[in-house]
């Protein structure tokens, strides 16, 4: 009966994680020859954690990720693609997510930037920061829609607060001026407070001419590959091929 009483405070106390654990703990033999402190210390490390995967998973939900299995440890480095495994596991160290750096994934379709970005963003929201995945035209898309609603602002102080933000496909249309400003401006807002990762087809080279030249582009620029971390992948064939294999019992590549 007072098991069940404990249990239930617990509960009310929402110390979910001290009570779902409580009773397997103490049926444990293992655990029979515990002193006091070192059974409540356990318990205590049953909260902490079940508190730390919830903030985990909810970051994860606002982070957006296309590609769920995207994860540092799952990187295949074996296909032949300029990709440097002392790189990656230095990126995973998350130093670049604190010092607000950039990291800029370049290469051709298939070759996996987006996966790599994403096994990146998810390695930060694991180290406790907040992430918010997006590929251009949706992000351009939310600026229209903002701006239609009166929210411009809003939306521009949701992106700066957000401690990693990654653009995906920066390179596949044409943009128009109001779209160029806006990334501007969402870039200048986070500029100094918050790391961003843009993967693209363009080689970097090219982004100054993509981005239409001028004073915009020389911004743009100044705010993304000062300070950058740069990843430029080559392959020969597309890695979505190799994950159709994988289907197929062959082996994937990411």
């Amino acid at each position: 009966m007072l098991l069940e009483q404990t249990h239930d405070k617990l509960i009310d106390m929402k110390l979910y994680g001290m009570a779902h654990a409580l009773k397997d703990r103490l049926a444990r033999i293992d655990h029979q020859s515990l002193s006091k402190e070192e059974f409540m210390g356990l318990l205590v490390d049953d909260e902490w954690l079940y508190r730390e995967n919830r903030k985990l998973t909810a970051r994860l939900k606002v982070a957006k990720f296309k590609a769920h299995d995207a994860a540092i440890e799952n990187i295949d480095y074996r296909t032949p693609r300029g990709l440097r495994k002392a790189q990656l596991l230095e990126l995973a160290q998350n130093r670049w997510v604190t010092a607000h750096q950039s990291v800029l994934i370049t290469g051709p379709s298939g070759a996996g930037k987006s996966y790599l970005a994403q096994a990146l963003g998810q390695n930060a929201c694991r180290g406790g920061f907040s992430v918010q995945y997006v590929r251009l035209p949706t992000l351009l898309a939310q600026f229209v829609q903002a701006r239609a609603q009166g929210t411009y602002d809003r939306l521009l102080k949701r992106l700066a607060k957000i401690a990693l933000l990654v653009i995906d496909d920066l390179g596949l249309a044409v943009l128009a001026e109001v779209e160029k400003q806006d990334l501007l401006e969402a870039l200048e807002e986070r500029y100094g407070s918050g790391a961003t990762l843009v993967t693209s087809q363009l080689p970097i080279t090219d982004w100054h001419e993509y981005l239409g030249g001028g004073r915009i582009a020389d911004a743009i620029l100044d705010r993304l590959v000062h300070s950058a971390h740069r990843i430029e992948l080559s392959s020969k064939e597309s890695m979505r091929k190799e994950q159709a294999a994988l289907k197929h019992g062959g082996q994937s590549d990411k």
